[in-house]
Protein backbone atom coordinates (compact mmCIF):
# COMPACT_ATOMS: atom_id res chain seq x y z
CA UNK A 1 0.00 0.00 0.00
CA UNK A 2 0.61 3.82 -0.61
CA UNK A 3 -0.28 7.39 0.63
CA UNK A 4 -1.37 9.24 -2.20
CA UNK A 5 -1.55 13.15 -1.97
CA UNK A 6 -4.85 13.13 0.02
CA UNK A 7 -3.59 10.78 2.88
CA UNK A 8 -5.55 7.91 1.45
CA UNK A 9 -3.72 4.44 1.50
CA UNK A 10 -4.18 2.72 -1.72
CA UNK A 11 -2.66 -1.04 -2.37
CA UNK A 12 0.55 -1.73 -3.95
CA UNK A 13 -0.57 -2.74 -6.88
CA UNK A 14 -2.53 0.26 -8.07
CA UNK A 15 1.19 1.62 -7.41
CA UNK A 16 3.25 -0.96 -10.15
CA UNK A 17 0.28 -0.03 -12.45
CA UNK A 18 1.34 3.66 -12.23
CA UNK A 19 4.65 2.85 -12.73
CA UNK A 20 4.26 0.96 -15.43
CA UNK A 21 5.49 3.85 -17.92
CA UNK A 22 8.83 3.36 -16.50
CA UNK A 23 11.86 2.13 -18.94
CA UNK A 24 14.55 -0.49 -17.72
CA UNK A 25 17.39 2.00 -18.40
CA UNK A 26 16.54 5.73 -17.39
CA UNK A 27 18.14 8.59 -17.18
CA UNK A 28 18.28 11.24 -14.26
CA UNK A 29 15.19 13.08 -15.00
CA UNK A 30 13.35 9.71 -15.36
CA UNK A 31 14.81 8.47 -12.00
CA UNK A 32 13.51 11.44 -10.98
CA UNK A 33 10.33 10.68 -11.46
CA UNK A 34 10.10 7.42 -10.47
CA UNK A 35 11.31 8.08 -6.87
CA UNK A 36 8.72 11.29 -6.75
CA UNK A 37 5.89 8.74 -7.86
CA UNK A 38 7.15 6.18 -5.83
CA UNK A 39 7.63 8.01 -2.50
CA UNK A 40 4.82 10.46 -3.15
CA UNK A 41 7.19 13.51 -2.40
CA UNK A 42 4.61 16.33 -2.61
CA UNK A 43 1.97 14.87 0.69
CA UNK A 44 5.21 16.91 3.09
CA UNK A 45 6.31 19.61 0.84
CA UNK A 46 4.17 22.00 3.46
CA UNK A 47 6.27 20.29 6.41
CA UNK A 48 9.22 18.98 5.79
CA UNK A 49 12.67 21.46 5.82
CA UNK A 50 14.43 19.02 3.68
CA UNK A 51 15.24 19.84 -0.03
CA UNK A 52 13.75 16.52 -1.41
CA UNK A 53 14.78 15.54 -4.76
CA UNK A 54 17.87 16.18 -6.69
CA UNK A 55 20.33 18.43 -5.25
CA UNK A 56 23.39 18.16 -7.15
CA UNK A 57 22.81 16.88 -10.26
CA UNK A 58 25.09 17.73 -13.62
CA UNK A 59 22.65 17.62 -16.17
CA UNK A 60 20.32 14.24 -18.14
CA UNK A 61 22.39 11.86 -18.43
CA UNK A 62 21.79 7.98 -18.55
CA UNK A 63 22.13 5.78 -14.89
CA UNK A 64 24.19 2.85 -14.28
CA UNK A 65 24.51 2.52 -11.13
CA UNK A 66 22.87 4.25 -7.71
CA UNK A 67 24.42 3.86 -4.10
CA UNK A 68 21.87 4.57 -1.14
CA UNK A 69 23.03 5.37 2.16
CA UNK A 70 21.67 7.02 5.15
CA UNK A 71 23.57 10.39 5.67
CA UNK A 72 25.09 12.80 2.71
CA UNK A 73 28.85 12.91 4.68
CA UNK A 74 32.58 12.57 2.43
CA UNK A 75 32.67 9.20 3.39
CA UNK A 76 29.88 8.09 2.00
CA UNK A 77 30.81 10.32 -1.55
CA UNK A 78 34.34 8.46 -1.21
CA UNK A 79 33.07 5.26 -1.28
CA UNK A 80 30.34 5.82 -3.85
CA UNK A 81 32.99 7.06 -6.47
CA UNK A 82 35.01 4.51 -5.39
CA UNK A 83 32.21 1.92 -6.35
CA UNK A 84 31.42 4.43 -9.26
CA UNK A 85 28.18 5.15 -8.94
CA UNK A 86 26.35 7.92 -11.38
CA UNK A 87 23.73 8.45 -8.38
CA UNK A 88 23.66 8.44 -4.43
CA UNK A 89 20.59 8.32 -3.12
CA UNK A 90 20.52 9.36 0.97
CA UNK A 91 18.23 9.90 3.57
CA UNK A 92 20.12 13.14 5.13
CA UNK A 93 20.58 15.21 2.49
CA UNK A 94 23.40 18.63 2.49
CA UNK A 95 20.22 21.39 1.90
CA UNK A 96 17.47 21.70 5.00
CA UNK A 97 15.21 24.16 3.78
CA UNK A 98 17.72 27.50 4.93
CA UNK A 99 20.64 28.94 2.95
CA UNK A 100 23.87 28.15 4.03
CA UNK A 101 27.31 29.15 3.30
CA UNK A 102 29.57 26.93 0.86
CA UNK A 103 32.43 26.72 3.46
CA UNK A 104 34.13 24.88 5.36
CA UNK A 105 33.08 20.95 5.07
CA UNK A 106 29.81 21.98 3.40
CA UNK A 107 32.22 23.33 0.65
CA UNK A 108 34.33 20.08 0.70
CA UNK A 109 31.45 18.05 0.77
CA UNK A 110 29.78 19.64 -2.72
CA UNK A 111 33.46 20.41 -4.24
CA UNK A 112 33.71 16.32 -3.79
CA UNK A 113 30.34 15.32 -5.46
CA UNK A 114 31.11 18.31 -8.59
CA UNK A 115 34.71 16.36 -9.03
CA UNK A 116 33.67 13.51 -9.15
CA UNK A 117 30.74 13.89 -11.02
CA UNK A 118 28.12 11.97 -8.51
CA UNK A 119 24.71 13.15 -8.56
CA UNK A 120 22.99 13.66 -4.78
CA UNK A 121 19.06 12.42 -4.36
CA UNK A 122 17.48 13.12 -0.80
CA UNK A 123 14.52 12.41 0.43
CA UNK A 124 13.91 12.72 4.09
CA UNK A 125 10.32 12.75 5.31
CA UNK A 126 8.98 11.06 2.39
CA UNK A 127 11.16 7.92 2.92
CA UNK A 128 10.10 7.78 6.80
CA UNK A 129 6.63 7.34 5.75
CA UNK A 130 6.52 5.09 2.91
CA UNK A 131 4.64 2.47 3.26
CA UNK A 132 6.19 0.45 0.40
CA UNK A 133 10.17 0.97 1.14
CA UNK A 134 9.98 3.26 4.15
CA UNK A 135 11.90 3.15 7.37
CA UNK A 136 9.00 3.07 9.72
CA UNK A 137 6.87 0.51 7.24
CA UNK A 138 10.55 -1.62 7.01
CA UNK A 139 10.61 -1.88 11.16
CA UNK A 140 7.20 -2.91 11.14
CA UNK A 141 7.89 -5.70 8.55
CA UNK A 142 10.92 -6.89 10.05
CA UNK A 143 8.56 -7.57 13.52
CA UNK A 144 6.22 -8.95 11.55
CA UNK A 145 3.25 -6.65 12.55
CA UNK A 146 -0.24 -7.35 11.04
CA UNK A 147 -3.01 -4.79 11.04
CA UNK A 148 -0.63 -1.83 10.28
CA UNK A 149 -1.65 1.76 10.27
CA UNK A 150 -0.16 4.73 10.06
CA UNK A 151 0.53 6.57 13.43
CA UNK A 152 2.57 9.67 14.77
CA UNK A 153 1.34 13.09 13.66
CA UNK A 154 3.79 15.44 12.92
CA UNK A 155 2.25 18.63 11.73
CA UNK A 156 -0.89 17.24 10.69
CA UNK A 157 0.82 13.89 8.54
CA UNK A 158 1.28 10.35 10.54
CA UNK A 159 4.67 9.83 9.22
CA UNK A 160 4.94 6.56 11.82
CA UNK A 161 3.47 3.01 11.69
CA UNK A 162 1.29 0.95 14.41
CA UNK A 163 0.41 -2.62 14.37
CA UNK A 164 -0.20 -5.60 16.03
CA UNK A 165 2.52 -8.64 16.54
CA UNK A 166 1.38 -12.03 15.60
CA UNK A 167 2.10 -13.08 19.03
CA UNK A 168 2.82 -11.99 21.77
CA UNK A 169 6.73 -10.87 22.69
CA UNK A 170 9.24 -9.62 25.37
CA UNK A 171 11.08 -6.93 24.68
CA UNK A 172 14.25 -9.45 24.03
CA UNK A 173 12.44 -11.54 21.54
CA UNK A 174 11.81 -8.18 19.69
CA UNK A 175 15.30 -6.75 20.07
CA UNK A 176 16.35 -10.36 17.98
CA UNK A 177 13.79 -9.83 15.60
CA UNK A 178 16.05 -6.64 14.67
CA UNK A 179 18.99 -8.21 14.93
CA UNK A 180 20.32 -6.13 17.66
CA UNK A 181 20.51 -6.54 21.48
CA UNK A 182 20.57 -4.93 24.48
CA UNK A 183 24.00 -3.93 24.49
CA UNK A 184 23.84 -2.43 21.66
CA UNK A 185 20.55 -0.21 21.37
CA UNK A 186 20.75 3.75 22.85
CA UNK A 187 18.27 3.07 25.22
CA UNK A 188 15.70 0.71 27.34
CA UNK A 189 12.62 1.60 28.89
CA UNK A 190 10.71 -1.38 30.58
CA UNK A 191 8.39 0.38 32.01
CA UNK A 192 5.30 -1.52 30.91
CA UNK A 193 4.02 -4.97 30.28
CA UNK A 194 6.42 -7.75 29.66
CA UNK A 195 4.31 -9.57 27.41
CA UNK A 196 3.84 -7.43 24.16
CA UNK A 197 0.97 -7.34 21.36
CA UNK A 198 1.04 -3.56 20.15
CA UNK A 199 3.60 -1.94 18.70
CA UNK A 200 4.29 1.87 17.81
CA UNK A 201 7.18 2.96 15.10
CA UNK A 202 8.74 6.50 14.57
CA UNK A 203 12.46 6.13 13.21
CA UNK A 204 15.23 9.00 14.29
CA UNK A 205 14.21 11.48 15.96
CA UNK A 206 10.61 10.75 17.18
CA UNK A 207 10.82 10.44 21.07
CA UNK A 208 8.26 12.73 21.81
CA UNK A 209 5.95 11.12 20.01
CA UNK A 210 5.80 8.49 22.46
CA UNK A 211 2.94 10.73 24.36
CA UNK A 212 0.74 9.40 21.09
CA UNK A 213 1.74 5.82 22.05
CA UNK A 214 0.42 5.83 25.43
CA UNK A 215 -2.68 7.96 23.95
CA UNK A 216 -3.32 5.12 22.33
CA UNK A 217 -2.63 2.49 24.75
CA UNK A 218 0.61 0.85 22.86
CA UNK A 219 2.78 -1.65 24.58
CA UNK A 220 5.89 -0.86 23.13
CA UNK A 221 7.25 2.45 21.19
CA UNK A 222 10.33 2.17 18.68
CA UNK A 223 12.51 5.31 17.74
CA UNK A 224 15.89 5.83 17.20
CA UNK A 225 17.53 8.70 19.57
CA UNK A 226 17.19 8.87 23.30
CA UNK A 227 15.67 11.73 25.35
CA UNK A 228 16.51 12.06 28.88
CA UNK A 229 12.72 13.59 29.53
CA UNK A 230 11.02 10.37 28.02
CA UNK A 231 12.36 8.61 31.31
CA UNK A 232 9.87 9.68 33.69
CA UNK A 233 7.09 10.15 31.30
CA UNK A 234 7.33 6.14 30.09
CA UNK A 235 7.43 5.79 33.59
CA UNK A 236 4.37 6.91 34.42
CA UNK A 237 2.70 6.09 31.81
CA UNK A 238 3.13 2.56 31.92
CA UNK A 239 4.41 2.57 28.36
CA UNK A 240 8.04 0.37 27.16
CA UNK A 241 10.46 2.28 24.74
CA UNK A 242 13.26 1.01 22.87
CA UNK A 243 15.62 3.72 21.01
CA UNK A 244 17.52 1.67 18.66
CA UNK A 245 19.61 4.00 16.76
CA UNK A 246 19.14 7.01 14.56
CA UNK A 247 21.60 5.94 12.15
CA UNK A 248 19.99 2.23 12.73
CA UNK A 249 16.60 2.24 12.30
CA UNK A 250 16.81 4.71 9.06
CA UNK A 251 18.84 2.06 7.05
CA UNK A 252 15.61 0.07 6.38
CA UNK A 253 14.25 2.08 3.87
CA UNK A 254 17.30 2.81 1.80
CA UNK A 255 17.91 -0.93 2.08
CA UNK A 256 14.32 -1.41 0.64
CA UNK A 257 14.71 1.33 -2.00
CA UNK A 258 17.96 -0.02 -2.69
CA UNK A 259 16.12 -3.68 -3.65
CA UNK A 260 13.57 -2.09 -5.35
CA UNK A 261 15.13 -0.03 -7.45
CA UNK A 262 16.97 -3.02 -9.03
CA UNK A 263 14.46 -4.97 -9.49
CA UNK A 264 12.38 -2.82 -11.51
CA UNK A 265 14.86 -1.73 -13.73
CA UNK A 266 18.45 -2.63 -15.25
CA UNK A 267 20.11 -0.17 -12.77
CA UNK A 268 22.85 -1.55 -10.59
CA UNK A 269 22.63 -0.33 -6.82
CA UNK A 270 24.35 -0.89 -3.27
CA UNK A 271 23.93 0.37 0.41
CA UNK A 272 26.48 1.89 1.97
CA UNK A 273 26.42 0.74 5.47
CA UNK A 274 28.70 3.78 7.36
CA UNK A 275 26.87 3.39 10.98
CA UNK A 276 27.67 6.06 13.32
CA UNK A 277 26.55 4.00 16.36
CA UNK A 278 23.99 6.57 17.78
Amino acid sequence: MIIHDNGQILPEKVVKESLSCYTPVMNTKELDYYFRSLLNMNIVDSIDSSMNGFQVNQGSKNVKKVAFAVDASLETFKRAVDWEADVLFVHHGLFWGFPIAVTGNHYERLSFLIKNNLSLYAAHLPLDLNPVVGNNYGIAGQLGLDKMEPFGLYKGVKIGVSGILKQEKTIEEILSLLDTDQQEVLGILPFGKKKISTVAIISGGGTREVSQAMEQEIDLYITGDVSHETYHTCLEGSVNMISCGHYLTETFGPRLLSEKLKRDTSINTVFIDVPTGL
